[in-house]
C-alpha cells in the first residue's frame, strides 16, 4: 500500500516537472529561452532549491478551464541558496498556459513574498507571462493587486529583484516597476502597458514589440530597467553578482569579502587623470576603477542617463554605492534623467545600509527649455531630498568642478555629507569663472579700452581667488584637500571611521518626496 502511494507521489511530481510538455519546452528553447525550472537551477546553488506549492491547482470552471490542467499553476516557487545565502524565488512558466496569471498563480507568488518578509531574505522574481488569465477575469486582476501591495510593503525591507525573461504586458509590468532592480535580456524580453496592436488601433502608430518595450528601449530610453544581458545565462550570473553587494534585509549589512588588494595602495595615475584644461573631459569610470578593490565596478543603469554614473564597488572588502558625474557626457551636467537615476539609487543604498561615495565634477544643471518644461526643478529636488534623507555614511570627493546648486545636489556638507575631500584641481564656487567674471566685473570690462584682455584678466583673478578648494576648506565645507594618488587610502579610512555612525530623523509617517 505504502509502495503504491509513493509511486503515485512520484508520478504526480514527474508530471508537474514536465510543465507544459516537451513540445512547448522545445518551442521555448527555440526562442533562445530557458524553462522556469532551468532558470531556477542556474540561479540556485546545486541541489539547494526547495519547491513550494507544486500541487496547487486553479479553481476556474468557465470558458473551457474546467477541462484544463496547469502544471504547478504556471509558476514555480520556492527557496534555496545563492552562493550560500538564502533567497526566495518564483519563476513563471511560459510553457503552461503562456505563464498567464490567475487567482492561484498569484497566491503562490504572494506566499513567496510573505515568507521572504518573515525570514528577511531577498526575492528574485522571474517574469515570463502573457499577462492576466482572461478566463479568470477579476480574480486575476485581484491577484495582481495583491502582488503589488506586497511589493510595496516589502520595499526597503528586503531586496526585490525582477527578471524579465519573456513578455510582460499590461498590469504585469507594475510589479517589476515597484521592485528594486529590473533585469532584461536583449531580444527576448519585452515590457509594455499596451502592445503594438493596441497602439496601432488607438493612435495609428506602428511599432515592433522590441522597439516598444525591448531590453534596449528600457535600458537606454525609459530607464525602467537597470541591467541588460546578452543571454539568460549571463543575466543569471549578473543577478548573483548583484546579490553579493546587497544585505539580506534592511537590518543587516552587506557581506564583507576578503580582499588581497592593499587598502593603502597608492595610485599615481590619479595625479594625472584630470586634464589641465578645465573644459577637457576625462572618464570618471577610470577614477572609480583605480580606487575600487581589484578595479572591479558593477555598474547599475549603465546605458541610461550617461552623464550620471551609479553602481557598486568594494572598498576594503565592503560594499559601497557610487554616485558620480561623468565629464565625458554633457560635461557631467545634471539633467532630469540623471537626477532620477541618482535619486533612486541613493535611496536604494540608504534602505539597505550601503554607504555612499559621491565623486563630483559637475558644472551645473543642464540649461534649456526642454529641461525647464520637463520639470528639472522637481526632478533635481529628488536628489536633494534623497541625500538629505539618507542616514548611511556619506563621503564626497570633489575632483574638479562643483558649481552652484549642482554642487549642493551632489551631497555637499550642507546635505549631510559626513566627510568631504577635494583634489587640488577642485573648483568649488557659485558658478564657473567665465560666467562669474561677466557678471561681477561687467562694468570694468565695458569701460576698458581692451574688453577682451580685461575680461581674461578678471577671469584669471576670479580663478585665483575662488575657483579652488581652499576657500571652501577655510569655511569647513571641505574637510581636507588630498593628494589624488592617496584617494583610495583616504576614502577607505573615512568609511572605516564612519562604521559606527548613528543618525536619526524626526518620527513621521513618511516624507513627501517630489515625484
Amino acid at each position: 500500500m505504502i509502495g503504491n502511494k509513493l509511486q503515485d507521489l512520484q508520478d504526480r511530481k514527474e508530471k508537474i516537472m514536465e510543465g507544459g510538455g516537451q513540445k512547448r519546452i522545445g518551442k521555448q528553447h527555440e526562442k533562445g529561452k530557458l524553462t522556469a525550472r532551468e532558470r531556477i537551477n542556474l540561479l540556485m546553488d546545486e541541489g539547494s532549491f526547495v519547491e513550494m506549492d507544486a500541487f496547487v491547482e486553479h479553481r476556474c470552471s468557465q470558458l473551457g478551464m474546467e477541462n484544463t490542467q496547469a502544471a504547478a499553476e504556471g509558476v514555480v516557487t520556492g527557496y534555496g541558496t545563492v552562493n550560500g545565502r538564502l533567497v526566495y524565488v518564483f519563476a513563471q512558466d511560459f510553457t503552461v498556459l503562456g505563464g498567464s496569471l490567475g487567482e492561484m498563480h498569484a497566491k503562490k507568488i504572494c506566499k513567496v513574498l510573505d515568507m521572504a518578509m518573515k525570514v528577511g531574505v531577498p526575492v528574485v522574481g522571474i517574469n515570463d507571462s502573457g499577462g492576466a488569465r482572461i478566463q479568470e477575469g477579476v480574480d486575476a486582476l485581484s491577484g495582481y493587486g495583491q502582488i503589488f501591495y506586497r511589493n510595496t510593503i516589502a520595499s526597503g525591507v528586503i531586496p526585490q529583484i525582477s527578471v524579465i525573461m519573456g513578455p510582460s504586458a499590461g498590469g504585469a509590468v507594475y510589479s517589476p516597476a515597484i521592485t528594486d532592480f529590473v533585469f532584461m535580456v536583449d531580444k527576448t524580453s519585452q515590457m509594455f502597458i499596451t502592445g503594438p496592436q493596441v497602439i496601432k488601433t488607438v493612435t495609428g502608430e506602428e511599432v515592433s514589440s522590441e522597439d516598444l518595450g525591448g531590453a534596449r528601449t528600457h535600458n537606454t530610453i525609459s530607464g525602467v530597467a537597470h541591467f541588460m544581458s546578452p543571454d539568460e545565462k549571463q543575466c543569471i550570473e549578473d543577478i548573483k553578482t548583484l546579490l553579493s553587494f546587497l544585505p539580506s534585509n534592511n537590518m543587516e549589512s552587506a557581506p564583507v569579502f576578503d580582499t588581497a588588494d592593499d587598502i593603502n595602495r597608492i595610485e599615481e595615475a590619479l595625479d594625472e587623470i584630470v586634464p589641465e584644461n578645465p573644459n577637457k573631459p576625462y572618464d570618471m569610470k577610470g577614477v572609480i576603477r583605480l580606487i575600487a578593490d581589484n578595479g572591479e565596478f558593477f555598474e547599475v543603469q549603465a546605458y541610461y542617463a550617461l552623464n550620471m554614473i551609479t553602481g557598486f564597488v568594494r572598498l576594503g572588502g565592503r560594499s559601497v554605492g557610487i554616485i558620480a558625474n561623468q565629464p565625458k557626457v554633457l560635461a557631467g551636467c545634471l539633467d532630469i534623467n540623471a537626477s532620477d537615476k541618482a535619486g533612486r539609487f541613493i535611496r536604494t543604498c540608504d534602505a539597505f545600509n550601503i554607504p555612499v561615495l559621491n565623486l563630483v565634477d559637475v558644472p551645473g544643471f543642464l540649461p534649456g527649455t526642454n529641461q525647464e518644461y520637463g520639470g528639472i526643478i522637481r526632478h533635481g529636488a529628488k536628489m536633494l531630498y534623497a541625500y538629505s534623507e539618507a542616514t548611511v555614511p556619506k563621503v564626497t570627493l570633489v575632483t574638479r568642478k562643483a558649481y552652484g546648486g549642482a554642487y549642493l545636489a551632489m551631497c555637499s556638507k550642507d546635505l549631510g555629507a559626513d566627510v568631504v575631500l577635494a583634489w587640488p584641481s577642485a573648483e568649488i564656487a557659485v558658478m564657473g569663472p567665465e560666467g562669474a567674471a561677466n557678471i561681477i566685473f561687467r562694468k570694468d570690462i565695458e569701460r576698458s579700452d581692451d574688453p577682451a584682455g580685461t575680461r581674461q584678466a578678471k577671469i584669471d583673478e576670479y580663478k585665483d581667488r575662488f575657483a579652488n578648494p581652499y576657500v571652501a576648506a577655510s569655511r569647513g565645507f571641505v574637510d581636507d584637500v588630498i593628494v589624488p594618488s592617496t584617494t583610495r587610502q583616504r576614502i577607505i579610512s573615512a568609511f572605516d571611521m564612519l562604521q559606527g555612525k548613528r543618525e536619526t530623523r524626526p518620527a513621521k509617517k513618511h516624507g513627501n518626496i517630489p515625484v
